[in-house]
Parts: structure tokens; C-alpha cells; sequence
């Protein structure tokens, strides 16, 4: 899914029209619920710090757990991508065991980014790479834990 993508037409579509547009679309609600996401401070002009959840997938040792994560926008997204880090305690081969950052070297979302990328799209694709081959079995740490 993109958001403000020019078409064809060459018009960019400027910063914080881009994440109004982000922000009703999460607002709304997202295809089956499992991901949903929203501003953390209303009164932000700049529209930067986002927080965003995840119910793990089916049938992997995520199912059903609720992972909290916090997303930045700096300045220059969506011309590059949010700084992406999980607030709740997760293995993951993606994610640093310190400190909860998402690694954009070993998430290809966040290392590849393209301006039409959203929250939403970074947020479906981790959801959909916890139940990867190489995350789905992993070992977790206790439900309920934070970084």
C-alpha cells in the first residue's frame, strides 16, 4: 500500500500532508486488526513520534502476543524511512536483543526504502516477518516484558 505516491505526475506530495494522510488511514483501522498505529502527542506539528502495535501471527510463537513499537519520523521521511524500534521484548533476527532497534541492514523494508512506503507497510512487513522460517520458532522472552 502507498500513500501520496505522485502517479506519474512528478507532484510530491509534501511531509505532513503524507502522514495526515498515514495518520486517518490508522485511525481507521487497518485490514484485519492485527496492525494498527498513531500519533503518541496530538499536538505535534511535526507529526514525529508515532507508536505502533502488532498481534502476532497464527500458528508461530507470536500468535497472540501484543507487541508495542515505537516508529520516529525525522525530518526527512518520508524521503527516508522512520527509525523503528519495539518497545516490547522480542527475538527477532532483525531486531537488536538490547535495545529493541529495528535493524534496517537485516530488514530490507527499513534498507530499501522507497518514498512510497508507509508506517502501515513497515508494520505489515515486520508482522510478516515474525513468521518467517527463521523467527517463527525463535524463543521468546517473557510476555509482558519491555526494553
Amino acid at each position: 500500500m502507498t500513500l501520496g505516491s505522485s502517479g506519474g505526475s512528478g507532484v510530491v506530495v509534501p511531509r505532513n500532508f503524507r502522514l495526515l494522510e498515514e495518520l486517518e488511514r490508522g485511525e481507521k483501522g487497518i485490514g484485519d486488526g492485527t496492525v494498527s498505529y498513531g500519533m503518541d502527542d496530538g499536538d505535534d506539528i511535526y507529526m514525529r513520534s508515532w507508536t505502533g502495535t502488532i498481534i502476532g501471527p497464527l500458528n508461530t510463537v507470536h500468535e497472540g502476543r501484543i507487541y508495542q513499537l515505537k516508529l520516529f519520523c525525522d525530518k526527512d521521511y518520508p524521503e527516508k524511512p522512520p527509525s523503528v524500534r519495539f518497545h516490547s521484548r522480542i527475538n527477532m533476527t532483525c531486531v537488536n536483543p538490547d535495545t529493541g532497534v529495528v535493524d534496517p541492514k537485516k530488514f530490507l523494508v527499513l534498507g530499501n526504502w522507497q518514498r512510497d512506503y508507509t508506517m502501515e507497510y513497515v508494520l505489515t512487513h515486520l508482522k510478516k516477518e515474525m513468521a518467517t522460517s527463521h523467527n517463527r520458532r525463535l524463543v521468546q522472552p517473557p510476555e509482558g516484558t519491555s526494553f
